[in-house]
């Protein structure tokens, strides 16, 4: 389903679940993170439900906090990012220690041509579009893994959609581009 015309990311609040036939497949991804093979096969048939709390603080910084669930109701990864380019350490039930940052930032702040592509004006807030890194904390995990995303909205299929443009490096330096679509399920307060 598509999100509502007026939707923007200076709130993405709402509840989404990732369109698997738009999507790319991530479990090369996955695989090059070290997820088994078992978790990675149960990921691959398990519907992924986000619930997305966007909101400002008082000091005026942005916070997205994003709680997954996939089929059944089992707690998936939560991401909660902050706007402000500071990095903080995450110890996640499936990619282990994570080390990540966000911020917005324009398009020619933005170094890969993969995250740049395609996205519609309501993907930008006085300019400036959700740009997050995270990579393994190698000391504490022992691997080796990088991801930089950009989160906005694009049309799909003739739809406006929810969608994350993912440029990934593996532990060889392997580059893998991925897409991920997401439709839109209901606002959230």
């Amino acid at each position: 389903m598509a999100v509502p015309a007026e939707m923007t990311t200076r709130d993405i609040s709402g509840k989404f679940i990732m369109n698997k036939d738009l999507s790319d497949d991530s479990d090369e991804i996955l695989r090059l993170q070290g997820v088994g093979w078992f978790t990675r096969k149960a990921i691959g048939m398990a519907t992924l439900y986000l619930d997305v709390k966007h909101y400002k603080e008082d000091d005026g910084i942005e916070h997205i906090d994003v709680a997954q669930t996939i089929t059944g109701g089992i707690k998936g990864t939560n991401e909660h990012r902050i706007l402000d380019w500071t990095e903080r350490e995450h110890e996640d039930h499936i990619f282990g220690a994570v080390l990540s940052k966000s911020r917005r930032v324009t398009l020619d702040d933005v170094e890969r041509e993969w995250l740049k592509r395609d996205w519609l004006d309501e993907s930008f807030a006085d300019g400036h579009i959700i740009y997050t890194c995270a990579k393994s904390d190698t000391a504490k995990s022992g691997r080796t893994w990088s991801s930089e995303q950009v989160w906005g909205f694009e049309t799909v299929n003739g739809e406006k959609r929810y969608t994350r443009h993912v440029y990934f490096e593996g532990p060889a330096s392997e580059i893998i581009t991925i897409r991920l679509v997401y439709d839109y399920r209901e606002f959230r307060l």
